[in-house]
């Protein structure tokens, strides 16, 4: 039988977060001291990322020890510096005689129109997320890599919504899956149980919903540069046991878990991304762990939206609770 559990249940990886509030961004690092298979899946047009070629399964490393999720657009891969210091000081990394290199890949959603666009994640931020990852202070809402996160925003960051990052597990028998997203799509956000919208565009008194597809069909005319502030990325974990190859096909059956939670998805200004990391030995159904990573990739989307606060002059779902479509 399926049943709900804390991501902090799943063994293997600490999580942790840091965030500059009043700048509107901040990061969320997944660390694994004994090393984690991973894959990747990109579906959006412009990802901001780092060390993503080390997920291929072709390359020649099998394992990594680090993910960062964070805002900053490109600005805020340096990040990763930071998590590379804290785990090599650490010991933690592949050795190469002299040291040990740590793995560290990362993705990033742009928050720069939030709150202050010149004040991104750094090397110092990522090593502070880190030093929590040790306490595990992961909280969904605004915090980490869903500080700065909005969503909507087709007509501009007028009429966009406050969003967040937001988890979801489940377990059944002995396998594990779970789902950490930090949500800031162009799109609207729907619950993908019942079909009705959550957050997304406004309408222009801000007291309801707009349609942004309905928008977007009003006219053909090309739009140059959409990159008002976009991208949703995640990262399933599971303790099943799979290789690189494997995990790329969850990831990409995850992504399942952004179409039918984000409308419209996988557009060129969004850079949406999933990771699916191994963490354990159990033997699971590669198709059921995909089946489940999409399922809880759209749980873990509505939680992200509706654990946000109204900030930085965007209200949030609980200022419109009950007006959803």
């Amino acid at each position: 039988m399926k049943q709900e559990i804390s991501i902090s249940k799943i063994k293997g990886v600490q999580i942790g977060q840091a965030e500059n509030a009043a700048a509107g961004t901040g990061c969320t690092v997944f660390l694994a001291r004994n090393g984690m298979k991973a894959g990747l899946d990109v579906r959006g047009g412009g990802p901001a990322s780092r060390e993503s070629e080390l997920l291929k399964p072709m390359a020649a490393a099998q394992e990594i020890h680090g993910i960062v999720l964070a805002g900053g657009s490109a600005f805020g891969l340096g990040a990763a510096d930071g998590v590379m210091k804290y785990l090599e000081e650490k010991g933690i990394g592949f050795d190469v005689g002299v040291t040990r290199v740590p793995l560290v890949c990362q993705s990033d959603l742009f928050d720069l129109t939030v709150g202050d666009p010149f004040t991104r994640p750094d090397g110092a931020m990522g090593y502070e997320a880190c030093k929590n990852a040790e306490k595990g202070n992961y909280r969904d809402g605004n915090f980490g890599a869903g500080c700065g996160a909005t969503v909507g925003k087709f007509a501009g960051m007028d009429f966009c919504m406050k969003s967040g990052i937001g988890s979801y597990a489940v377990e059944i028998g002995a396998l594990q899956v779970g789902a950490v997203v930090a949500v800031n799509a162009l799109g609207d956000i729907y619950d993908w149980k019942t079909g009705g919208k959550i957050a997304g565009l406004l309408s222009e008194d801000k007291k309801s919903f707009r349609q942004t597809e309905e928008l977007l069909y009003a006219s053909t005319q090309v739009v140059e540069n959409k990159f008002t502030g976009n991208t949703t990325i995640g990262v399933i974990l599971t303790n099943a046991e799979f290789g690189k190859a494997s995990l790329c096909k969850i990831a990409g059956m995850a992504q399942d878990g952004y179409a039918r939670s984000i409308r419209p998805v996988h557009t060129t200004a969004d850079g949406d991304s999933i990771y699916a990391v191994s963490l354990g030995t159990v033997q699971a159904d590669q198709d059921l762990v995909g089946t489940l990573a999409a399922e809880v990739m759209s749980e873990a989307i509505v939680r992200a939206v509706t654990s946000a606060d109204s900030a930085y002059g965007y209200p949030a779902y609980q200022d419109l609770a009950g007006k959803q479509e």
